[in-house]
């Protein structure tokens, strides 16, 4: 009777569950229209009566980066932004390190074989006790307090741009915890574990979200040569994969894909909701106001009011739709507005113009609300200047259904039905409306608006820290800092990361255990490697193995990057080129396919099938001959499939089919691998050469 009324009480969490979800898809509904609903832009632009406004921008990003050497074969790369917080004050123009990141080089001049491993954003540091106390509370989302002090320690990276299977067997390692000990805890202890580990999971989400933005600036304002344009796409592939289920196991040549669709679709969600923002802005009266960053991109704009139009329009009908703001025509707010005004002067025609302009005319702007334009489908609001509470209870909207539904009624996705067809429900209209309830791209815009704050010199200092207040009252981690609090912190932690460098038993005997431990794909196979990461994994990561270094494991080590690095470049051609002799630097592919001939017999399967497409596309003797040698020189069964294949292709000229047969009848006599049937149709091919 006892296990039946539990069974009940379940059942009826999940209905309840389920329930509260489609609750909130229809309150949601009601409030944000889909977008379907939209006015067409010529509709829209029928009913405009004001142009927008010019962008204010950045002129000069200031951006620095800076090399350190560390011993043992590696250098730190900094990238520092210039911070002016334009008041005039002495000192107000410094420079701020963001973030750094690791390349091993192997303490030599050929940059095939460097590797790049560890990245810090140097605004990111470990919680205070206070921070990690107050994270644990359920349902507190609101910054406490700013950690001022870091000691000596280095700060923590956010990621390793090598992939690894450790982040995996974290999350298996979490599952069963939650699973076996969670699970039976009860509601209080179970609520507070998975309350901090979901602000510290956000918390590094908003460091990778403002490394990601850094790096981007940096790559489109700079184009220094410190860093390359490939390692620094690497750099923000990887960072964007890390949410991802499997993202760890991205292949190094699919790196340049992720981060080509990753800047497509952010570039398509910011032109629509550009055009959409702006349209449905001016059709209401209202001014828009794009905020441009270094590189030209808009990620935040601003829609603004003028005093003059509020009194004229007072009682008029407003559409809210995708602005998510109250009537601004009827508020005794702005009617009698006490705060931040701003004049821009407008021509007769009502354009925005240079104040010396002539018969230019003044207006008083007020600003109505900030929004970010990376979010699906619809602007996300992130700042209301005249209700604080409006974006964060957006903020908190889908977090307080996930707390409830996780955190205090223990209910996940497969743990029964009437819950998960209320979150596919929810799921679904969320993301097919594009309504303003996502966590994740909320995440993202406030750490790109942070940062816009922080470097932006452009804006009046006043609007400024205007906007960093009101973009820290809507902050719900109690793991944050506050914009100044970071920017001293990044201060100090670059000192820490710089000292920790230098040290002997600091980042370089990291680096040293790094290669030892990247020694072991030398001298064990894949079973074996996957049985050592169930060892780490069943030792709670306590026990990570080693190989004891030698100069023959250095000197391997050394060729095995560099093959990595020209399978890569051989396998990215085969996959994007039409005509290589056209379309791909044909230096350098000739350099990774000569030394792909020379070492690359422990090349993998899916270089051997690039090897013969780019021998199919190409005719370049040169290259034909130099792909042939690589199908030989590979030891494996496919490569000679390969070559077999060839071979058997009548329509190829007789010179390249005889290198083939040349070339299979050495790989017979070397022993190296060939399936048994490949073995003999080759044996066939040597008899008839014979006779």
């Amino acid at each position: 009777m006892k296990l039946i009324k539990t069974r009940s009480a379940r059942v009826s969490l999940q209905y309840l569950a389920a329930l509260l979800l489609v609750f909130s898809v229809a309150v949601s509904a009601y409030r944000v229209p889909a977008q379907s609903e939209a006015k067409s832009s010529s509709e829209v632009r029928s009913d405009t009566s004001k142009p927008p406004l010019s962008g204010a921008g950045i002129e000069d990003a200031g951006f620095r980066i800076e090399k350190t050497p560390v011993d043992g074969g590696a250098e730190l790369i900094t990238i520092f932004a210039k911070q002016d917080r334009g008041d005039g004050a002495e000192g107000s123009i410094t420079e701020i390190p963001l973030v750094s990141i690791l390349r091993d080089t192997l303490g030599d001049e050929t940059i095939e074989n460097d590797r790049l491993r560890y990245v810090w954003m140097l605004t990111y540091t470990k919680p205070t006790l206070t921070q990690k106390l107050s994270a644990v509370v359920p349902f507190l989302y609101t910054r406490t307090t700013n950690k001022t002090k870091v000691g000596t320690e280095p700060p923590p990276p956010i990621i390793d741009v090598q992939s690894s299977e450790r982040g995996v067997w974290n999350k298996v390692f979490w599952v069963i915890f939650k699973k076996l000990v969670l699970g039976e805890a009860g509601i209080g202890l179970r609520a507070s574990a998975l309350q901090y580990r979901q602000n510290a999971s956000d918390y590094r989400r908003a460091a990778i979200a403002g490394a990601l933005t850094v790096l981007s600036l940096y790559q489109d304002v700079e184009r220094d040569t410190v860093l390359s344009d490939g390692e620094l796409k690497d750099i923000q592939a990887r960072l964007s994969l890390t949410d991802k289920a499997f993202g760890w196991h991205m292949q190094p040549e699919n790196l340049g894909r992720v981060y080509e669709k990753d800047l497509a679709k952010t570039r398509d969600f910011r032109g629509h909701n550009w055009e959409l923002l702006r349209q449905y802005s001016e059709a209401q009266g209202l001014y828009f106001d794009p905020l441009e960053m270094p590189d030209g991109s808009t990620r935040h704009a601003i829609v603004w009011a003028d005093v003059a139009d509020i009194a004229t329009n007072r009682g008029k009908k407003f559409d809210g739709r995708f602005l998510n703001i109250k009537n601004p025509w009827t508020a005794d707010k702005l009617a009698n507005w006490k705060g931040y005004t701003e004049t821009r002067w407008f021509d007769a025609d009502d354009r925005p113009v240079e104040p010396d302009t002539p018969n230019a005319r003044p207006r008083t702007m007020i600003p109505l609300a900030l929004y970010g334009l990376d979010h699906p489908k619809i602007p996300v609001i992130l700042v209301d200047f005249r209700d604080n509470g409006n974006p964060k209870i957006r903020e908190m909207s889908r977090r307080v259904l996930n707390d409830v539904a996780g955190n205090v009624l223990g209910l996940s996705r497969f743990g029964g039905v009437p819950f998960l067809l209320g979150k596919l429900i929810y799921d679904f209209s969320t993301g097919r409306r594009g309504m303003d309830l996502n966590q994740a791209s909320r995440l993202r815009a406030y750490s790109q608006l942070k940062l816009l704050l922080s470097l932006d010199d452009s804006l009046d200092p006043e609007f400024r820290n205007d906007l960093e207040r009101r973009v820290e009252s809507a902050t719900l981690n109690p793991l944050e800092n506050d914009t100044d609090a970071e920017a001293k912190l990044a201060r100090t932690q670059y000192d820490n990361l710089i000292a920790y460098a230098k040290r002997p038993d600091g980042l370089r005997a990291k680096i040293a255990n790094d290669r030892r431990e990247e020694m072991t794909r030398l001298n064990h196979g894949g079973g074996d490697r996957t049985m050592l990461s169930m060892a780490h994994f069943l030792s709670f990561g306590l026990y990570t193995h080693r190989e004891k270094p030698t100069p023959e494991l250095l000197a391997q080590m050394d060729v095995r990057r560099q093959l990595d690095h020209h399978e890569r470049f051989i396998k990215e051609v085969a996959l994007e080129s039409a005509n290589p002799e056209i379309d791909s630097n044909l230096d350098e592919l000739k350099r990774s396919l000569f030394f792909i001939s020379e070492n690359g017999s422990a090349a993998k399967e899916k270089t051997t099938r690039a090897l013969a497409k780019i021998f199919a596309i190409c005719d370049d003797e040169d290259m034909r001959t130099l792909c042939l040698t690589g199908l030989y020189r590979i030891n494996n069964s496919t490569a000679k499939k390969e070559l077999l294949s060839i071979y058997n292709n009548t329509k190829i000229d007789d010179r390249w089919r005889n290198m083939c047969a040349q070339y299979l009848k050495l790989a017979l006599q070397e022993g190296q691998r060939i399936s048994a049937r490949d073995a003999q149709a080759i044996a066939g091919i040597a008899i008839t050469a014979s006779n």
